[in-house]
Order: structure tokens, then C-alpha cells, then sequence
């Protein structure tokens, strides 16, 4: 059974979508497609939204790249974020190669605010805090720059 011909266009659609938050061009074509739009209307609409720079994924790899660092997630997050927003490859690894943060120094301020300065006693904690850590993104070194953890793990 087809779904029923939405009520507005797809450029309507588009704009409504774009003006509560900012989407990956992939992921407004699939909310599009979705909703019963055709593909040459879905084309037509995201054209239009690129051509006012309503829709522009470098602008909102960069918003995703900013909330993710606020929300204590490291590099290996963020881009798998990315790539599940659709947000092309090319993209994402111009972003990171102009980026300059540093991402140990962020590592250590997450596991600061998680763990104060409380010291690791057993080797149950230092496992909790290294799977905590990698479950927020860190490659493996960060987390022992961030953790203060020698090269024993």
C-alpha cells in the first residue's frame, strides 16, 4: 500500500524541517523520501535549501563537532556521529584535519569531572574508568594521558 501524497511540497517540507534544527543533507533527503515525497521532488528541494545555504553539512559537521565536545565525547564519537547523520566523508576528515583542539587535554577534563581526583584503587576501577572513557570516544591513548594510566594496560 503507497502512502498518501503529503498535503505541502517538499520544498515546504524542507524549509519546515530546517527552521527547528539544521540537517545533513543525506538525513533531510531520507526524512523526505519518508514521507512519500518522490526522489526528483526530494532533489529539487534540497537544491533549493543549498542554493539560500539553508542546508550546508560543513556548517553542521562544525555544530555537531562543538555540541559533542560540550557533551564530553571524544574524536572517535564525534565522527561516528557524524557518519550516522549522513554527513559526507570528505567532509568530515576536512574538519578534523584543520581542527587544532586538543583532544588529550579534553580527555583528562571529562575524567576529571567524572572521577574528581579520586584516586584508582583497584584494578576493577581502573577497568571501569578505561571502558568509561573509550565508551565516550578516546582512542586508547588519550585515556591513559587522561587517566594518568601507565603503559601497563
Amino acid at each position: 500500500m503507497r502512502a498518501k501524497k503529503p498535503l505541502q511540497s517538499a520544498k515546504q517540507a524542507a524549509v519546515r524541517y530546517l527552521s527547528r534544527r539544521d540537517h545533513a543533507e543525506q538525513e533531510l533527503q531520507q526524512k523526505l523520501l519518508a514521507r512519500g515525497y518522490e526522489q526528483a521532488e526530494v532533489d529539487e528541494a534540497v537544491a533549493l535549501c543549498q542554493d539560500y545555504n539553508w542546508l550546508d553539512d560543513a556548517r553542521f559537521a562544525e555544530r555537531l563537532l562543538n555540541n559533542g565536545i560540550a557533551k564530553g565525547w571524544g574524536l572517535l564519537r564525534i565522527r561516528q556521529e557524524m557518519v550516522f547523520k549522513g554527513i559526507h566523508e570528505e567532509v568530515v576528515s576536512q574538519l578534523f584535519e584543520d581542527d587544532d583542539f586538543d583532544w588529550f587535554e579534553h580527555a583528562r577534563e571529562v575524567a576529571r569531572r567524572k572521577y574528581g581526583d579520586s584516586p584508582m584503587e583497584s584494578d576493577k576501577e581502573k577497568a571501569r574508568r578505561l571502558r568509561f572513557m573509550q565508551s565516550r570516544g578516546f582512542d586508547f591513548e588519550q585515556v591513559k594521558y587522561a587517566l594518568g594510566v601507565d603503559d601497563e594496560y
